[in-house]
């Protein structure tokens, strides 16, 4: 990337990712964000009709089926949207901004469309939009199917020692680095 300074290299980052979650698993939870995609569109269908989550006198539920399986957890959090989850993926955007910013923010030309896209695809913001899109639509599907996200899969599996979380991160990378050959195969 032309322009952009990185302040780490990605050894130390990666230590520094690691010890975020071991702190995250130690004080908290383990670290996982696609249900608080869920949990959003909840929220907002909420506003839209108030009678979609209700509170009982065990707790919350409602009447969309998702939203009230495991006791109403889901349910319960769209009522009260301020938890640790949902405030964790607002500071990863912010904590993005905020690295942006650190590292003298984005050049203006790969904004909308990035120098690595650009050299592959050309420089439609439509079509690199339209394929954001559609692979964030496949992967959060595909993570909701799974039960989990990679964060909370690969991530946080493989940090618990958890065998799902190993071949779960075997089988993106045996996936991801082929993909990314084929399609990305002139450097910006």
């Amino acid at each position: 990337m032309k322009g952009i300074a990185m302040p780490l290299n990605w050894k130390t980052g990666g230590l520094l990712l690691g010890l975020v979650f071991f702190a995250a698993v130690l004080l908290v939870k383990p670290i996982g964000v696609s249900t608080q995609f869920v949990i959003l569109d909840g929220i907002i269908a909420d506003a839209v009709n108030p009678e979609l989550v209700t509170q009982t006198d065990e707790g919350y539920t409602s009447t969309n089926a998702y939203l009230a399986k495991s006791g109403g957890k889901y349910a319960k959090s769209v009522a009260n949207p301020l938890n640790y989850s949902f405030v964790f993926v607002i500071a990863m955007m912010i904590g993005g901004f905020v690295s942006a910013m650190a590292r003298g923010g984005i050049p203006r030309e790969d904004r909308s469309v990035p120098a690595l896209w650009r050299a592959n695809f050309g420089g439609s913001p439509a079509k690199r939009y339209a394929a954001a899109f559609l692979g964030g639509f496949i992967v959060l599907y595909g993570a909701r199917l799974a039960g989990g996200c990679t964060s909370g899969h690969m991530m946080s599996g493989m940090m618990q020692t958890a065998l799902s979380g190993y071949i779960f991160a075997a089988g993106a990378f045996l996936a991801a680095i082929p993909v990314s050959m084929m399609m990305f195969k002139k450097e910006a």
